[in-house]
């Protein structure tokens, strides 16, 4: 498996210095979820059209790959049902461009549970689009464990009526555990021949509530869940999803991106 970060813990780093302490510390590659304050990735500095060549050659240089490209693109709202789907096929047209697998997309609430059966057509109308859309470009459209959608039972009713390769998920192993009580054999069980990409973050309940805490410091079962992606012969990116963007109040990153990298490669070693 190969080890990643993504840029929302590093909200304040620009982008050179995502690079270089991407490649000290001796991670695989990044996963882009906004740069220098722009979420927008194809508006983002480095991957406006004049500079995305440099940035390729940057990383190739610096031996490392884009993972995935995060977007905000969600489909349970009609009404920005079209906005999101553009949104998301322009992430999928520089996906192709800077040869990055995968686009992250969300499904995301069910914001009234008489209208689940509606809301779950939209998500799959959407995925089909950008199924089709993405076939040939070699990237990858992948539906987060995420919000309403973190309970598995709920994303496998979108995902069997979007039996495509060009879909996939990208499992969260921290909200279908947190927000759902779900033990990660059962998540594996139900979507685990769907996962192209995964999130790892870490949390404890205290007195009712829950904390972000550095990984390895919290409950979460990351052994788990590597165990299980190792027996299915997983090869892709685990990726920390440190949240410093929302929650200003967690680690530094010079803090929290070196601790990742020695957790995982710790349980790495003793599960492959």
């Amino acid at each position: 498996m190969k080890i990643c970060f993504s840029t929302l813990g590093c909200p304040e780093w620009t982008w050179d210095r995502i690079v270089d302490e991407a490649r000290q510390l001796g991670y695989d590659g990044i996963e882009i979820r906004g740069i220098e304050g722009e979420m927008h990735l194809p508006k983002a500095r480095p991957f406006r059209q004049g500079n995305r060549s440099t940035t390729m050659a940057q990383l190739e240089d610096a031996q490392l790959e884009i993972s995935c490209l995060g977007t905000s693109a969600s489909f349970h709202d009609a009404d920005k049902w079209q906005t999101n789907l553009d949104m998301a096929m322009e992430h999928i047209d520089l996906a192709a461009e800077l040869q990055v697998p995968f686009v992250r997309v969300f499904g995301d609430k069910i914001p009234e549970p008489a209208n689940k059966d509606e809301v779950i057509s939209q998500i799959v109308i959407a995925l089909q689009h950008l199924g089709q859309y993405a076939r040939g470009s070699g990237v990858r459209v992948v539906i987060e464990t995420h919000g309403d959608f973190s309970r598995s039972s709920d994303l496998k009713l979108i995902l069997d009526e979007v039996s495509m390769p060009e879909i996939g998920v990208l499992w969260d192993m921290h909200h279908p555990y947190r927000f759902y009580n779900e033990i990660p054999k059962e998540t594996m069980n139900i979507i685990g021949n769907r996962v192209y990409h995964t999130h790892i973050k870490d949390s404890q309940v205290k007195d009712g509530t829950m904390h972000y805490c550095l990984v390895g410091e919290g409950d979460l079962p990351i052994q788990d869940c590597l165990s299980l992606l190792a027996n299915i012969g997983y090869k892709g990116w685990v990726s920390l999803e440190w949240e410093k963007k929302w929650h200003p109040e967690l680690a530094e990153p010079e803090v929290a991106f070196p601790q990742f990298l020695r957790v995982i490669k710790g349980i790495l070693h003793g599960v492959i």
